[in-house]
């Protein structure tokens, strides 16, 4: 595989978009004013629907629905990974064709979770999923959710499909990064997952971030991820060291709960979440608060 051009759009920060609700169902004005704002501040592209986003608990019409909104309101001007991940892979080949008939740039396939395949139900699900689109697929390595971990042999084995496009990491296993890029190469696009290792991700040689922080500190992000990018680490940790209380505490409480009660406070979206979740208590609230400050995005 040749290597990663600096051109391609699956670089930088990319948001794992929240889905706001309100009095239950979902708020499409907050959604594309949540994308729009994104944009303005400097994103470099949107995830929606991703574990973020409540996909445990949309269901597949809102889910479809969320991903249309994202690819309407982006209108071209960043790229949508949209999330088509599932542990039942006929429904995720469903979101995924759906995600492409209405144009999105990519998608976000997690590992099945619950149901624990092993490494060769891996490359059968990941690869049923790319025989059924066109659309390049981000393997979205989460163990601490998922419960299983691919292995770097079998990234490989599935980078030799022409669309798996690279990984969405979150093991926050820095030797990851490293290991992924002997055995796969620079082509292989590497995403961090976890906000708070994103500085030693790209330090490795990872190429941007899904990130959950930047629903909340948008232009923040995509500075930092500029920075990385350029090699400018000197800078990139002045910008963590901005924002690491903020990483840290909107995963206080299970996520998304925290990032919500903080983008009600920026005014954004109700804080609203679906059960099981619940939205976090007071001393959690008292930190995000903190954190926020601490970061410059209140007072």
């Amino acid at each position: 595989m040749s290597p990663l051009p600096s051109s391609s759009p699956f670089r930088g920060s990319f948001t794992a978009l929240v889905t706001p609700f309100r009095d239950g169902v979902l708020d499409e004005k907050a959604f594309r004013g949540l994308v729009d704002w994104q944009i303005a501040e400097g994103t470099h592209g949107l995830v929606p629907v991703g574990t973020t986003g409540e996909s445990p608990t949309v269901s597949h019409a809102e889910h479809n629905l969320v991903v249309e909104w994202a690819v309407e309101q982006a209108a071209g001007r960043v790229p949508v990974i949209a999330g088509a991940g599932s542990n039942n892979t006929a429904e995720a080949i469903a979101l995924a064709e759906h995600a492409q008939k209405v144009g999105a740039s990519a998608l976000l396939v997690v590992t099945p979770y619950y149901n624990k395949p092993t490494q060769e139900g891996l490359y059968r699900h990941f690869k049923a999923i790319a025989d059924a689109v066109d659309l390049p697929i981000f393997i979205y390595n989460i163990p601490s959710r998922s419960v299983i971990d691919m292995s770097v042999e079998t990234m490989a084995r599935l980078f030799e499909i022409k669309n798996i496009a690279g990984v969405k990491d979150a093991t926050a296993n820095m030797a990851r990064v490293s290991l992924q890029r002997q055995v796969l190469g620079e082509g292989f696009i590497q995403l961090s997952g976890e906000d708070a290792t994103a500085l030693g991700f790209m330090a490795h040689g990872g190429q941007g971030c899904i990130s959950v922080t930047s629903n909340v500190a948008p232009r923040l992000c995509s500075e930092f991820q500029t920075a990385c990018l350029a090699g400018d680490f000197r800078r990139a940790l002045a910008i963590q060291d901005q924002l690491m209380p903020l990483h840290t505490a909107l995963f206080i409480e299970t996520n998304p709960a925290p990032t919500k009660y903080a983008l009600s406070l920026l005014g954004k979206m109700s804080d609203e979440v679906r059960l099981p979740m619940v939205p976090v208590s007071e001393s959690t609230q008292a930190v995000v608060r903190s954190a926020m400050v601490h970061a410059g995005l209140i007072n």
